[in-house]
C-alpha cells in the first residue's frame, strides 16, 4: 500500500472568495479516502528548529507569531494568521514524514507540499515555508541522506528552491515550467526547461523524457517530485495546455524513471488553480494513483 501523509491542518481557515483554492486539501483527502488510500499517516507540526535549517530565524518567528510584515504578506498572498502558520509548519512536517516513508517503502506521497517559491529570507507566491527544502535539510542533518534531487513539474519555476540550494552540490534542482509565467525574474536551477505558451501533451512529454534522462544522471539518494497540476489547459494560472491524460502520463513517466534509477521518490502536491475544487482534487489524486500503481 502506498504511504500517504495527510493532516486536516493542511487546510487553513481562509476568507471566502480568496483566489487560492484552499478547500482543495480537504477535497484531496476525501477523494483519496474514496479511492482506498486511507488510513493516512498524520504528521505533527514541524518545530521551528527544522524550519530554521532553511529559512532565516527572524522570518520563521514572524510567521509563527502571525506578525509578518505587510510587504512580505502581500508577496505571499495569504492572510498571515495562526491558521496559515500552522498549515505551513504541518506541510513541512508532512513532506519530511513522506520522505522518511519513501526511504522505507520506495515511494510515499504528501497531500500538500511543493511550496517552491519560498526563499530563505521570506515566502512568496502562495508559499510560506519551502517544505521540500526543509525535508532535505532535516534528512541531511539526521544522516538519512547525503544528496537529493528535486524534479519540479509545476507550471511555475521552482525559484525559491533554486535560490536555497544555489551553490550547494549536495542538492540538484530541476524545473520544467512555462517560460512566460510567474515569477517574472527566474532563478537558475541546476537544470531549467522553460516551455512556450500553449504546449500540449505530446511535445511536453518529449521534453519531459529528455529532461528526466539528464536529471537522473545526477547523483542523488532520494528524489522529490513536485506534481503541480497547473500545466493543465483549464488552469487559471497556467500557460500550458496539458490534458488530464497528459498529466497522468507525466506522473507515470516521472515515477517509472525514478524507479528504474533505483531511487526512492517523494511526491508533493504542487499548484493547481480552478473554482471546481472537486475536479481539481481528482486531478491532484492522479499522482497518488500513479504512485500506487508503481508499487503494485
Amino acid at each position: 500500500m502506498l504511504p500517504v501523509v495527510h493532516n486536516p491542518n493542511y487546510q487553513a481557515i481562509f476568507p471566502p472568495g480568496h483566489r487560492f483554492p484552499m478547500g482543495k486539501f480537504g477535497a484531496v483527502a476525501r477523494v483519496l479516502a474514496e479511492l482506498g488510500f486511507a488510513p493516512f499517516h498524520t504528521p505533527a507540526p514541524a518545530p521551528a528548529s527544522w524550519i530554521a535549517l532553511v529559512h532565516e530565524r527572524a522570518y520563521v518567528d514572524q510567521v509563527l507569531s502571525a506578525d509578518v510584515p505587510a510587504r512580505i504578506a502581500r508577496e505571499i498572498g495569504f492572510p498571515m494568521t495562526p491558521s496559515v502558520a500552522l498549515r505551513a509548519r504541518t506541510a513541512c512536517a508532512g513532506t519530511t514524514l513522506a520522505a522518511r516513508l519513501a526511504l522505507e517503502h520506495g515511494i510515499a506521497c504528501n497531500t500538500a507540499g511543493g511550496s517552491h517559491h519560498a526563499r530563505a529570507e521570506q515566502g512568496a507566491g502562495f508559499c510560506v515555508f519551502n517544505d521540500v527544502a526543509v525535508a532535505i535539510r532535516v534528512l541531511q542533518a539526521d544522516g538519512a541522506i547525503a544528496r537529493a534531487l528535486v524534479i519540479d513539474c509545476d507550471v511555475h519555476q521552482g525559484d525559491g528552491t533554486a535560490h536555497i540550494f544555489a551553490g550547494d552540490p549536495s542538492v540538484a534542482t530541476v524545473s520544467i515550467h512555462a517560460e512566460r509565467n510567474y515569477p517574472v525574474r527566474k532563478a537558475t536551477s541546476t537544470l531549467d526547461r522553460a516551455l512556450p505558451d500553449g504546449m500540449e501533451d505530446a511535445a511536453y512529454l518529449a521534453v519531459l523524457d529528455e529532461t528526466l534522462e539528464r536529471a537522473l544522471a545526477l547523483p542523488a539518494d532520494i528524489v522529490f517530485y513536485n506534481a503541480g497540476v497547473d500545466p493543465h489547459r483549464d488552469d487559471r494560472l497556467g500557460r500550458l495546455a496539458l490534458t488530464d491524460a497528459g498529466l497522468a502520463a507525466r506522473d507515470a513517466r516521472v515515477i517509472a524513471a525514478v524507479r528504474r534509477a533505483g531511487l526512492p521518490l517523494v511526491g508533493v502536491l504542487g499548484g493547481g488553480y480552478m473554482d471546481d475544487v472537486e475536479a481539481l482534487a481528482r486531478r491532484h489524486a492522479q499522482l497518488h494513483l500513479a504512485a500506487r500503481a508503481a508499487l503494485a
